[in-house]
């Protein structure tokens, strides 16, 4: 469904990758109790980002067994959505297990660019994704999705089309891909601008 993206990120399974944007898009578009959410998720690299994270609070998912934190078990789905809600980040392994929940990414790259107007959630992300082999997936409070992956900014989905407006923050030319009712930008092969 998302192959522009996927194929930006070769890493990592696919069908992992792939689960973990879906929850992405679910969290941005249906927010929680009414309020739009920010959340962030790294996929892959797992102990690199762990020795460089450190959790916010006790850690919500610490201790229960890993079948009950796969991103293929349907019942997690509504747990990470609560979680989101709080503060930090999550940890999700290469193999699709969510090893950790409310982390303070601590990785600092000198050599990141953000586009100006993201915050710090895309700077983590960012940071981290340069720092070790981990994609970084954001969910920001306006609802879009970016992916990170070393260090460079990747691929944005907007879940809604009329954000299509608001938000360009890739540069140079953009590829724009209709999935149904989501808009996906990546970085385009040729000059191309995004057409509406």
């Amino acid at each position: 469904m998302f192959e522009s993206v996927l194929c930006q990120v070769t890493e990592y399974d696919p069908e992992v990758l792939e689960s973990l944007i879906g929850l992405a898009v679910e969290i941005a578009r249906e927010g929680r109790e009414g309020r739009r959410i920010g959340t962030l998720f790294t996929l892959g690299d797992e102990n690199a980002v762990l020795a460089k994270s450190r959790p916010l609070i006790l850690d919500p998912l610490l201790g229960h067994p890993e079948s009950s934190r796969r991103l293929a078990n349907v019942h997690l789905r509504g747990t990470i959505k609560e979680l989101a809600q709080l503060d930090g980040g999550f940890v999700v392994s290469a193999e699709g297990v969510v090893l950790s929940a409310c982390r303070y990414l601590d990785a600092a790259a000198a050599e990141v660019e953000v586009p100006l107007g993201l915050g710090s959630r895309h700077i983590a992300a960012a940071n981290m994704s340069a720092v070790t082999n981990a994609v970084g997936i954001v969910v920001s409070e306006s609802s879009v999705v970016r992916l990170f992956c070393h260090g460079q900014l990747v691929g944005e989905i907007i879940p809604e089309v009329w954000m299509m407006d608001h938000v360009a923050h890739m540069r140079g030319a953009v590829k724009r891909e209709q999935v149904g009712d989501l808009t996906i930008l990546t970085p385009g092969l040729r000059p191309t601008s995004i057409s509406k």
